[in-house]
């Protein structure tokens, strides 16, 4: 829109407006009233799920990959390092996702607890390798310090969430956008 047909609209008496939707005020950081309604713990449920569902797919995963790669002392046995990968960016996708509508990032006591329950769920079924591969944390390569990996982590979990903001932002963009 240039200059001059803007003009033209402020004097017929337009006006113009930067967001389509008002901004709702601030809420509290606890709410008494939330405890009161099923979306609160089925958002608690979600949470739980998804994070039990994500790290058992992957922790078991790396695992997997440990030990194939220890039995055949051959580095490109087993699912690699690009299917470690995949394991990772698929269940986040797929999680997000699925629980996107009902989820909120700040439950992050039902993440921790369901952290809890998958390490105790993989060490029950897979306790030797569990054992054996350090429950499947990641650890440095070689030659990386500390730094350098907080370094990465950090930037890469900036790249993951970054292009979550607007939805987040924005609470007619998450209504009106789709994946597909």
């Amino acid at each position: 829109m240039s200059a001059r047909t803007m003009a033209k609209d402020m004097e017929a008496g337009f006006e113009f407006h930067a967001k389509d939707y008002h901004d709702p005020p601030p809420a509290p950081l606890v709410d008494a009233k939330e405890l009161a309604k099923w979306s609160f713990y089925r958002a608690i449920i979600a949470e739980f799920i998804a994070t039990l569902l994500f790290l058992y797919i992957t922790v078991l995963t790396v695992i997997g990959y440990s030990s194939q790669v220890d039995i055949s002392k051959d580095n490109c046995g087993g699912v690699g390092i690009l299917g470690i990968a995949w394991a990772f960016g698929g269940m986040i996708f797929v999680l997000v996702y699925c629980t996107a509508g009902i989820s909120a990032v700040t439950y992050i006591v039902a993440q921790c607890l369901g952290a809890i329950c998958e390490c105790g769920l993989v060490k029950a079924f897979q306790e030797a390798y569990y054992t054996r591969y350090g429950g499947g944390a990641n650890k440095l390569a070689d030659g990386y310090s500390k730094g350098t990996g907080l370094a990465a982590e950090i930037i890469g979990t900036f790249v993951l969430v970054y292009p979550l903001l607007p939805f987040l932002s924005s609470p007619t963009m998450f209504v009106s956008c789709s994946v597909f």
